[in-house]
């Protein structure tokens, strides 16, 4: 009896011991949001609610176990954030620099008034981080990629990864309708954000242009949570060496009474807003004194659909007096390259749905080429 006994309690222990070590874990990610010359935001998620934060330590040689390693934790207004999905800002970095980074979450298992119960930490490794580099604007070249209208077909993004390498690139460029709707945190990673991390996105930053198709779903509004999650808006601009990129957020395609959505949207307001910071973008130091200026939008500008004509009407008259070299769009699911006209006065190359758009700029020159599944060339820009 006193075996059979023995053997009981050993047996829940060791079921208890299992589940608190398979209780919490990090379930996507980490990936990289916003990287500049001085910043760069890591995400990731947890299976459970969690307390989270960053070591970071440059990639020196030494071990990251040397010193004490300086931590930056999600937190809002001096407070700790407890959730599932983390964002961590890492602030004071130094341009051009290669860091190494371990992403850490303890879970959170009671409050009782203001004191708090916490459990196991879940992390990635020490032993072999993933690194990434900081922006440099004084860098003589950049090689940039892009893919869009995925609509959560990963096993597509996956050979466009094939064609052409992201972890070859420094920044790579996701310009929108990489879902067809929001409905859920599935959405997301097993539409095209997991094979992201696979492929890069742990070490090469991504830049994500929302296009019309994320606006759709109850899950829309969560957007923000996941691609530049701290930052005041969903367009900006990126400095990287001789090129200077403008993202825009192009908003719906049809007019905001349109029975589709329903009476919840109100993207020519936005516009008009997103019109008045591009105003005062193209008047940046970055973007004014860069060689090469270049526009992602997912929606061309056209006397077409209505979200089309609100990109003609209220960006590009500020576009055309700011010197812009090209504009890369999508949406239209085809390759098409639009030469400069009296309306638009630079070019717009459009990149398919089942294609990727490989970018460069060396020796004071820009060369684009949109390759298809099978590595074929289907359009080109050089200038």
């Amino acid at each position: 009896m006193k075996l059979k006994s023995f053997l009981l309690f050993g047996l829940v222990l060791c079921c208890h011991y299992s589940f608190a070590q398979d209780r919490i874990k990090i379930t996507h990610g980490p990936y990289l949001q916003n990287v500049y010359g001085d910043e760069a935001t890591v995400v990731w998620t947890t299976n459970v609610g969690t307390v989270s934060w960053v070591e970071i330590a440059p990639d020196d040689g030494t071990h990251f176990y040397l010193v004490e390693r300086p931590k930056f934790f999600a937190a809002k207004n001096g407070v700790k954030l407890e959730g599932t999905v983390h964002a961590v800002r890492l602030r004071g970095l130094k341009p051009n620099t290669r860091y190494r980074y371990r992403i850490c979450s303890q879970e959170v298992t009671g409050r009782e008034g203001h004191f708090i119960t916490y459990g196991r930490i879940a992390s990635t490794t020490a032993y072999t981080p993933p690194t990434f580099t900081t922006l440099n604007a004084d860098a003589k070249a950049v090689k940039f990629s892009m893919v869009n209208d995925i609509h959560g077909r990963s096993e597509v993004m996956e050979k466009l990864f094939g064609v052409v390498d992201p972890k070859q690139q420094d920044l790579v460029f996701f310009n929108g309708d990489m879902v067809s709707s929001f409905i859920n945190e599935d959405d997301v990673f097993n539409g095209f954000m997991d094979v992201g991390v696979k492929s890069f996105a742990q070490h090469i930053p991504m830049y994500y242009c929302r296009g019309n198709h994320e606006t759709r779903g109850p899950f829309a509004t969560s957007f923000q949570r996941y691609f530049s999650p701290l930052s005041p808006e969903l367009y900006f601009i990126v400095r990287q060496g001789p090129a200077c990129f403008i993202v825009l957020d192009c908003g719906e395609d049809k007019p905001d009474t349109d029975i589709e959505y329903s009476g919840i949207t109100d993207y020519d307001y936005y516009r008009s807003l997103e019109a008045d910071w591009l105003r005062s973008a193209v008047k940046e130091k970055q973007f004014v004194e860069a060689q090469f200026k270049i526009v992602i939008c997912h929606m061309p500008p056209a006397r077409d659909w209505h979200g089309e004509d609100e990109i003609l009407n209220k960006f590009v008259p500020i576009l055309n007096e700011a010197g812009i070299d090209i504009m890369l769009s999508g949406h239209l699911h085809r390759t098409l390259k639009w030469e400069a006209n009296d309306k638009v006065k630079f070019p717009v190359l459009i990149n398919s749905n089942n294609s990727v758009l490989k970018g460069s700029i060396s020796d004071g020159r820009l060369n684009i080429e949109i390759l298809d599944l099978e590595g074929k060339k289907t359009a080109s820009f050089s200038k």
